[in-house]
């Protein structure tokens, strides 16, 4: 991870105010993200406050910008808001472990966090699971084509309301199973 040093944050001698760090993730930082494709590219802007408190160090992250990932519909690029703050605590150990998601141990000998990663998760974690265009914005070819090759047609015009894999009708049960209906728990 030479390619990311400056993201180090040392804190065998840290002082006892609070430190401000300000990175900046642009096309390059994504690029050079291993593991990590779903982020095409993107500029998110990030401040890092660190605080040495008596039992750990305490990491806020505020990330504020914009990134580029693929439509789950017609895969073109779709710009997605980033707006998110984050905590971390840091302490010493002898080795390196994850608590939790907020609490990690670091190598005391070592003395130093590479926070690279960590960035990285809170962009992807603030990114919705589900990532489509708005009504209307989608590439017109692709979702013709996803209208033509669609198992129920009931029409087959190009909006892409149509396109849409979800069914609203209802699910026929085990008739067996209605019986459960029927217990009283309440006792």
């Amino acid at each position: 991870m030479a390619k990311f040093s400056q993201y180090k944050i040392a804190l065998r001698n840290f002082p006892n105010e609070l430190q401000v760090y300000d990175f900046q993730l642009d096309n390059e930082f994504f690029k050079h993200m291993d593991g990590a494709a779903d982020i095409q590219k993107g500029s998110v802007k990030v401040a890092l406050s660190v605080k040495k408190t008596p039992a750990a160090f305490e990491f806020s992250f505020d990330l504020q910008g914009l990134v580029y990932v693929p439509c789950d519909r017609c895969l073109d690029e779709m710009p997605i808001e980033v707006n998110s703050q984050n905590r971390l605590f840091v302490k010493f150990g002898k080795e390196f472990s994850e608590e939790s998601d907020e609490i990690v141990i670091i190598p005391e000998e070592e003395g130093e966090i590479n926070v690279v990663w960590f960035i990285y998760e809170f962009v992807a974690l603030s990114i919705p699971m589900k990532r489509i265009h708005p009504p209307g914005k989608c590439n017109k070819i692709m979702t013709s084509k996803l209208n033509k090759y669609k198992p129920d047609t009931s029409g087959g015009g190009d909006e892409d309301e149509e396109v849409e894999m979800e069914s609203d009708a209802p699910i026929d049960v085990d008739p067996r199973w209605d019986n459960l209906k029927d217990l009283n728990l309440d006792d």
